[in-house]
C-alpha cells in the first residue's frame, strides 16, 4: 500500500508533481504538492496542488474548468518527484495555452511555440 508519508519532502514540506498528458504524453505544467494534497488527489478523482503564493489547496480547474483527472500517480527514484498522468479538459496554463512549456529557446532566442487558445 502506498504511504504519502514515504515521500522525501523539501525544506516547506512540499513536493514538485509535474502534470503529463496521459494519452500523448505532453509534459503540461509543473506545480507543487503537500502530503494532503497528495492524500485529496489520490481520494480523486481531480488532482488537488497546494498554491505557495495563497497558502491554500486548489483543485485544478475549479474556477476555469479546465480540469485535471488523475490517471495515475507515479513517484520518481529517489521518491523526491511526482509525475501525475492526467486526461486533462481544456488548456493546463493559467495563459490560456495547452502547456505551460510553450516558449523554446533556440540559438539563444525565445520561440513561442504555441499561442492561446479560443
Amino acid at each position: 500500500m502506498f504511504d504519502p508519508a514515504s515521500l522525501r519532502l523539501d525544506g516547506h514540506g512540499l513536493i514538485p508533481a509535474i502534470a503529463q498528458d496521459h494519452a500523448t504524453g505532453e509534459v503540461l505544467m509543473l506545480a507543487w504538492m503537500n502530503l494532503e494534497a497528495v492524500r485529496k488527489t489520490l481520494e480523486g478523482p481531480f488532482v488537488t496542488y497546494w498554491s505557495r503564493s495563497r497558502q491554500a489547496f486548489w483543485t485544478k480547474g475549479e474556477t476555469s474548468g479546465h480540469t485535471q483527472r488523475l490517471v495515475e500517480m507515479r513517484v520518481d527514484c529517489d521518491r523526491d518527484c511526482l509525475l501525475l498522468r492526467v486526461e486533462q479538459t481544456g488548456p493546463a496554463c493559467h495563459t490560456n495555452r495547452r502547456s505551460c512549456f510553450y516558449t523554446a529557446v533556440r540559438s539563444g532566442a525565445e520561440v513561442e511555440l504555441l499561442s492561446p487558445e479560443g
